[in-house]
């Protein structure tokens, strides 16, 4: 009998879904930007399918929080609004603070092993200044903890918002100052958790999460601000 040969599977996907997953990275990359407007026809035609396709796609990022339908008006991306941001932020503390010392307090040989490849990754992207693979290895580094938690529960309601998650780090990551910025941010978790030290590990993730979260917050809050001032002014200089 021929040995069996080490061939990666090939993830079968139907069309419906394979047009969820570039819509939904579109968004989270911003390659269509937070608040547009897109038509199912609109979209047909450039990623030649048809409506129906577009439409269940359109449907499932609706259900994951990417997109809402407009009425009489057609299909929305999400653009988080500083309210947004706190409900993200304060439910991702809890979550993640839980999930942080459920992590270093269960520590295996394993775990520290997917821990580091997850932290390297993210100093790897870092390093060569993708913003994109930045903001998604900054995800994947949190969302790595959660599973590390082993918590059924706890990864299931952290699913529910991983897709919102994945957009507000995008925001998130686009204040620091730089890329050495989400290094320092991070490494006083990962080397928590690795040191077994559940309470520290909890602290730190919580304070991360408050602390990005309100900067992110204010930021929005900044510029609708702005907005609502220049929208008063331009119409002001309309009636003159």
């Amino acid at each position: 009998m021929a040995n069996k040969l080490k061939i990666a599977r090939i993830e079968k996907k139907t069309v419906e879904n394979r047009a969820t997953d570039a819509l939904r990275q579109s968004i989270i990359t911003r390659a269509i930007p937070p608040g547009s407007r897109i038509t199912e026809t609109q979209l047909a035609e450039q990623m030649n399918l048809s409506r129906a396709t577009v439409r269940a796609a359109l449907h499932q990022l609706a259900e994951e929080g990417l997109t809402k339908l407009v009425p009489y008006t057609g299909w929305s991306v999400i653009s988080l609004s500083p309210h947004d941001v706190w409900e993200l932020y304060t439910l991702r503390s809890a979550i993640e603070r839980l999930a942080a010392q459920l992590a270093a307090g269960s520590l295996s040989r394993e775990k520290s092993a997917h821990l580091n490849g997850a932290w390297r990754a993210l100093v790897a992207s870092c390093k060569r200044g993708d913003e994109a693979a930045i903001a998604e290895a900054d995800f994947l580094l949190h969302h790595t903890i959660v599973d590390m938690a082993e918590h059924t529960r706890l990864a299931a309601q952290y699913k529910l918002i991983e897709h919102q998650t994945r957009v507000y780090i995008r925001s998130s990551d686009a204040l620091v100052a730089g890329p050495d910025d989400i290094i320092a941010q991070h490494k006083p978790i990962v080397d928590a958790i690795l040191a077994g030290d559940a309470a520290e590990a909890g602290r730190l993730s919580e304070i991360h999460n408050i602390t990005e979260g309100e900067k992110l917050s204010g930021e929005l809050s900044h510029a609708a601000t702005m907005e609502k001032r220049n929208t008063a002014a331009r119409a002001l200089g309309t009636r003159k």
